[in-house]
């Protein structure tokens, strides 16, 4: 067989992105909180047949805000969103 017939098969995936909260609230800190978080989401989503893809940092330009705008402030401010990403094989329409 050649190398020139050779298509190469690339799984194809969905993708569900799920936005995490700006700021986490504990009732304690043990320094795991996060963790155990992010553990809880991937489970509840792997029993769905999700798996952990990635986790990305999105800014978002936020303008100024009708007060300020009459303060005069034309300055904008940056929002930061984390996302977790995660995938699983499309099945075939076969």
């Amino acid at each position: 067989m050649s190398s020139q017939n050779y298509i190469p098969t690339i799984p194809r995936y969905e993708y569900k992105m799920v936005q995490l909260p700006q700021t986490f609230w504990f009732k304690q800190d043990t320094g795991k909180e996060v963790a155990l978080y992010l553990e809880g989401l991937a489970k509840q989503y792997g029993t769905q047949g999700w798996e952990f893809y990635r986790i990305d940092s999105v800014g978002v330009a936020v303008p100024a805000g009708c007060l300020a705008k009459l303060l005069g402030s034309q300055v904008e401010s940056m929002r930061h969103y984390n996302v977790v990403t995660f995938r699983r094989p499309i099945q075939s329409q076969n």
